[in-house]
C-alpha cells in the first residue's frame, strides 16, 4: 500500500472524534469549550478477574499480523496473500447435513458460517443445531455491543429455551424425571460449534437450573404447553431476557458467577434466530442483526426477500411503537442523535438492564456489588429516563413457506449490512455458486491414462483459479465486504490495510463480521409439494 493511503488513514482517523456510521459503543457527546469530546459510558471489552473464563476469541486477528497502536515508529500494511488469507478463513465452519438411507429427508442441505472481529475480543457469537427432542434445525448470529458477555451468554442458551418451549408435556416430564433421579437427561441439542468457540464452563449448572426452572413452568399449565412455533421463540426470547435480569438480582455467594452474571446483564445483545422445519422457515429477530433469502427465479434472475427488520431509529413502526409506550412529554428525548435515549442504536436487545430496570434497582445491585469499575461496569442514568423499560428483547417472527426457488438463507450481524447491500449480498452467493460449479472440471479420463494426461488436467484446474476461491461463501462475503473498492471488485491493498489496522483504529472503519449461510435442498423441498 502506498505511502499516502497510509498516511491518510492513520491521520483521519487521529483527528476523528466518533465512530465512523458505527454507533454501537455506549457513548455520550460532552460540549468542551468550541470542542466536542466522546466519553464511552461502558466499556467495549469485559475485564474479568484471575480465575475467571477468558473471552479473548482465536478470531481474533493474530498479534503478529495486527499493529496494536497508531503510534507505532514503523506503521506497515503489507500482507501476504496467504497472511490473508489465514486471517479471513481463521474463524470458517462448514457443516453438511448427511443424507438418511441414500435420501436427504432434511430441506437443509449445508451451512457454512465465518466470522472477522474488529473489537478484541470479538463481541459477535454464532449458534448452529439440530433439535432432537423436536423436528428442524436452528441458526443464531448474535451482536454484542459494551462487551461480549451478553452475547456470549445468549448464544450457549437462546436455543435451548426454543427447544424447550416446543416440547410435548411428555417430553418435559421424562426430563424432569431424569433430573430428579439423578438420571442422564435426554439431549436437547446437537451443536455444531467451531473447535474454538469459547464458553461460559464455570456458569453452566446456574445456566442449567434457570432452563429447568422453565420447563417447570410449562408443566405447571393447565393444559399441554401446546405453543405454535411463532409463540415459542417470542416466549424464549422473552424469558431467557428475563432470567439474564433475575439472575444478577439474586444472593451469589460464588464471586466468578456474580461477576459474570453482572456484566452478562449490564451489556447488551440483538439476535437473529432461524428455525427450519421442511418446508417451514420461521425467523425471530431482535435488534438490528438481518436475515435474507436469495430466490432463484424461473427466468433464471435473482431476488433477495428480506425476513427482518432493522430495530432501530431509522424504523417508523419502532419510533411508533415507542412513542404507544411512553408519555407525550418523552416524545422528543426518546431517540438523540438516531440512538435510543441518546445512547444505543438498536432499539431491541438482551441485557442492557441499564435501560429496563428503575433507576433505584440499577442503583440497589451496583451498590451491593463487589468492584464494578474493575469489570467496567459504570453507574450511569442517561438524561430524560422517567418511564423504564425503553428497551425490549420480544422479537418480531416472520414466517416463511420455502419453495424450490428459495436456495439459500444469509443471516449476518449489522457489521455485514453496513458494507453490503442486501442485493449486492444475494449477488455474490449466486455468482459463488455458479463459479464453484464452473471450477468443477469433469475428469473424463481418456484411456490409456498417462501422467502427462493428468499433470494437463490438474493445469487445466489450476489456470481456472479454483486454489485462490473462498470454498467457504461466509469468507466470501467478508472478503467483499472488507476489501471492495468502489467497483464492487476486491482490492488486495485495501483489503491489507483493513486487516492490519490496529485495535484503536479499526472499529472506526468496520465492525465485527459473523455470516451464517444455510443452503436449502430444492429436491427434498420439491418432494413435500408433490406428496402434499
Amino acid at each position: 500500500m502506498s505511502r499516502t493511503v497510509s498516511s491518510w488513514i492513520l491521520s483521519s482517523a487521529r483527528n476523528s472524534i466518533t465512530l465512523q456510521g458505527k454507533g454501537r459503543l455506549y457513548s455520550i457527546c460532552i460540549p468542551n469549550k468550541n470542542k466536542l469530546r466522546w466519553k464511552l459510558v461502558f466499556s467495549k471489552t469485559p475485564l474479568y478477574p484471575a480465575g475467571s473464563c477468558n473471552l479473548d476469541n482465536t478470531f481474533s486477528l493474530k498479534k503478529a499480523f495486527r499493529h496494536t497502536s497508531t503510534e507505532e515508529e514503523h506503521f506497515s500494511f503489507q500482507l501476504s496473500p496467504s497472511q490473508i488469507n489465514d486471517i479471513l478463513r481463521a474463524g470458517e465452519l462448514s457443516h453438511k447435513i448427511l443424507s438418511l438411507n441414500g435420501k436427504n429427508a432434511s430441506s437443509v442441505l449445508r451451512f457454512e458460517s465465518n466470522q472477522l472481529a474488529s473489537n478484541t475480543p470479538i463481541e459477535d457469537r454464532r449458534s448452529a443445531a439440530t433439535c432432537l427432542q423436536t423436528r428442524g434445525m436452528m441458526f443464531g448470529v448474535f451482536d454484542g455491543h459494551a462487551g461480549s458477555a451478553c452475547a456470549q451468554a445468549v448464544s450457549e442458551r437462546l436455543l435451548h429455551y426454543i427447544a424447550v418451549s416446543l416440547m410435548s408435556r411428555q417430553t418435559l416430564e421424562e426430563i424432569e424425571l431424569a433430573v430428579e433421579c439423578m438420571k442422564p437427561v435426554l439431549p436437547i441439542l446437537q451443536w455444531h460449534k467451531h473447535p474454538n468457540n469459547v464458553e461460559y464452563r464455570e456458569i453452566t449448572s446456574q445456566y442449567f437450573e434457570s432452563l429447568r426452572v422453565y420447563w417447570q413452568h410449562l408443566l405447571d399449565l393447565d393444559s399441554e404447553p401446546g405453543f405454535s412455533l411463532e409463540e415459542a421463540m417470542i416466549c424464549a426470547f422473552k424469558r431467557l431476557d428475563s432470567d439474564i435480569s433475575l439472575e444478577v438480582q439474586a444472593p451469589q455467594e460464588n464471586e466468578l458467577m456474580r461477576n459474570i452474571a453482572l456484566q452478562v446483564a449490564f451489556s447488551g445483545a440483538t439476535a437473529c434466530v432461524a428455525h427450519v422445519d421442511g418446508v417451514h422457515l420461521h425467523v425471530a429477530n431482535t435488534g438490528d442483526c438481518r436475515a435474507i433469502l436469495g430466490v432463484h427465479e424461473e427466468d433464471g434472475t435473482w431476488s433477495t426477500l428480506p425476513l427482518t427488520r432493522d430495530h432501530n431509529a431509522f424504523d417508523e413502526f419502532e419510533i411508533r411503537r415507542l412513542k404507544r409506550e411512553h408519555p407525550r412529554s418523552e416524545e422528543k428525548t426518546l431517540f438523540v442523535n438516531d440512538r435510543l435515549l441518546g445512547i444505543l442504536m438498536p432499539s431491541r436487545a438482551f441485557g442492557d438492564v441499564q435501560l429496563k430496570w428503575s433507576k433505584e434497582l440499577q442503583h440497589n445491585v451496583l451498590e451491593n456489588s463487589c468492584d464494578v469499575e474493575a469489570l467496567n461496569i459504570y453507574q450511569y442514568v442517561p438524561p430524560n429516563y422517567h418511564t423504564p423499560p425503553y428497551l425490549t428483547a420480544e422479537p418480531e417472527v416472520t414466517y416463511h413457506k420455502l419453495r424450490s426457488k428459495d436456495k439459500f438463507l444469509v443471516i449476518a450481524s449489522d457489521g455485514l449490512w453496513e458494507m453490503l447491500s442486501n442485493e449486492k449480498v444475494v449477488k455474490l452467493v449466486a455468482g459463488h455458486l455458479t463459479e464453484l460449479n464452473m471450477q468443477k472440471p469433469q475428469l473424463a479420463f481418456e484411456k490409456p491414462v498417462n501422467l502427462g494426461y493428468m499433470h494437463s488436467l490438474l493445469l487445466q484446474r489450476k489456470n481456472r483459479g479454483i486454489t485462490s476461491l473462498d470454498q467457504n461463501i461466509a469468507t466470501h462475503l467478508i472478503r467483499h465486504a472488507v476489501g471492495s473498492n468502489e467497483y464492487g471488485e476486491v482490492d488486495q491493498e485495501k483489503l491489507a490495510a483493513m486487516l492490519t489496522l490496529p485495535e484503536d483504529l479499526a472499529r472506526m472503519y468496520r465492525d465485527d463480521i459473523t455470516v451464517t449461510v444455510v443452503y436449502f435442498n430444492s429436491e427434498t423441498i420439491e418432494n413435500y409439494y408433490r406428496n402434499n
